[in-house]
């Protein structure tokens, strides 16, 4: 009989943990959460984004359960990736003992982008533009990590 594979975990780390970490958790968990275990932290806690909670309900993979957090309130502190998904991140990371693959992938923040958007339907556009642009490279995920033996 073959050997379990022990499930890799990863860090998905962003400035707020409002928005880009939390659906990029999300997805994570529905494409891989048999073989990853994937958490999301910022570098402060800003709440959850009702706009992306929208957007990732609509897709069907809601962020009921989630809450925004910062590193130091997660409950496990070691992982085998961190993956920072904006600039803000990747300048401010904390520091990861050397066997922590540390990676960047960044994203538009929808917040930023639409901070002056008054039509609802435009503001909904970006954090769905996003939210789809997070879902591929979730879905990619393994190849991301060179994992490419474990499938996507």
């Amino acid at each position: 009989m073959p050997e379990k594979k022990e499930k890799i975990s990863v860090l998905v780390l962003c400035t707020g943990n409002s928005c880009r970490s939390q659906m990029a958790e999300a997805w994570i968990r529905h494409f891989h959460g048999d073989r990853i275990t994937v958490y999301s932290a910022g570098i402060e806690a800003h709440g959850l984004n009702p706009y992306a909670v929208k957007v990732m309900e609509e897709a069907g993979v809601p962020l009921s359960g989630h809450a925004s957090k910062t590193i130091d309130e997660l409950p496990v502190k070691e992982f085998d990736y961190v993956i920072t998904v904006c600039d803000h991140a990747r300048e401010a990371c904390p520091y990861f003992p050397a066997r922590v693959k540390v990676l960047h992938r960044g994203f538009d923040d929808p917040p930023s982008l639409t901070r002056d958007e008054t039509d609802e339907e435009r503001r909904l556009a970006v954090y769905r533009r996003v939210r789809d642009e997070i879902r591929e490279f979730a879905r990619t995920l393994p190849a991301f990590l060179g994992l490419s033996d474990q499938g996507a």
